[in-house]
């Protein structure tokens, strides 16, 4: 395989398969700074995926779709919020029920979508905005600005994100209940409030990864689509230290092993396909065991909170 010829190819699979693991990822921050680790991504991109492409074929509008798929993602983790805010319930635990109970509502409420009217079965696709100038820059134009408003507004999130964490009160409040909830709360910051507005970000922002990929990435909508995109999301927080532009690079790393699992594909299309489809996989194993057991993230990260009594 000719490594240059098949460079575009690979560097515009590389952002498109980046963007949805970007936004699930900034919203783990957001959860992880309050110090919840939600491993329920997965499901939470699902719903956002179903209900995204649903609305956006009933309505016509795809940004009306967006919306609707990220709500419906504050709605699953809500559920999360509940159960491991105020009833300090297990976060691993609640965030696993979380991956099993939301894809199957997602995959239910898709049969009755289509069931009743095959035609529903293939939505629409947002259109590619070509930046002029930039576009044209060989190898990188079209991969980087030659994509929907969508993944622009996903980058454009993250320098937003990086200066909301390290220079607003709000941001700082975050990185201190992920730290040391008791003090924070002696500062006099709501510590179960803050919990709850960081759930709120996760699942606005997850849900919209799982939009993505059923309005932009392709135009359908099938049981599985996520296909682990929610656990690389995991390990890019993990991978990206924790900051907006650690995940940006980390998201954009295991997008390019995306992007090379689609061009493998192409080359050598007498292989086995799953073969090719491992590549992602294994480099986000391989990145947790070098990097994973080195940073521990926010010290209060996974623990639950129990508010004392005055």
């Amino acid at each position: 395989m000719d490594f240059m010829t098949a460079l575009p190819t690979i560097l515009k699979a590389m952002t498109m398969g980046a963007v949805p693991i970007l936004l699930a990822a900034l919203g783990e921050v957001f959860s992880e700074r309050a110090g919840l680790v939600n491993i329920g991504l997965e499901g939470v991109m699902a719903i956002g995926a179903f209900v995204g492409f649903a609305v956006g074929k009933m309505t016509g509008n795809l940004w009306v779709g967006l919306l609707a798929g990220m709500v419906a993602g504050v709605l699953v983790n809500m559920l999360y919020a509940f159960c491991t805010v105020t009833l300090c319930a297990d976060q691993v635990v609640t965030g696993m029920a979380i991956n099993i109970l939301a894809p199957a509502i997602a995959l239910f409420g898709y049969n009755l979508f289509v069931g009743s009217n095959p035609a529903n079965a293939t939505g629409a696709q947002m259109p590619s905005i070509a930046i002029p100038g930039l576009s044209d820059i060989p190898f990188i134009g079209n991969a980087f600005f030659n994509q929907t408003l969508l993944a622009y507004l996903a980058f454009i999130l993250v320098p937003l994100v990086r200066y909301f964490f390290k220079h607003f009160r709000a941001g700082l409040s975050f990185r201190s209940v992920g730290e040391n909830p008791h003090a924070a709360e002696t500062l006099g910051i709501n510590v179960v409030r803050m919990k709850y507005v960081a759930c709120i970000a996760c699942g606005l922002l997850t849900a919209a990864g799982g939009a993505f990929l059923t309005l932009c990435y392709t135009p359908i909508y099938t049981d599985g689509i996520v296909m682990g995109r929610g656990f690389i999301a995991l390990a890019t927080v993990i991978f990206g230290r924790w900051t907006a532009l650690g995940v940006l690079g980390a998201s954009l790393l295991f997008g390019f092993f995306d992007g090379l699992n689609v061009a493998l594909q192409a080359q050598f299309q007498a292989a086995p396909v799953m073969f090719f489809k491992m590549i992602p996989y294994i480099f986000t194993i391989i990145a947790l065991i070098f990097f994973g057991s080195k940073h521990a993230g926010p010290k209060a990260n996974g623990q639950p909170y129990f508010r004392e009594q005055r």
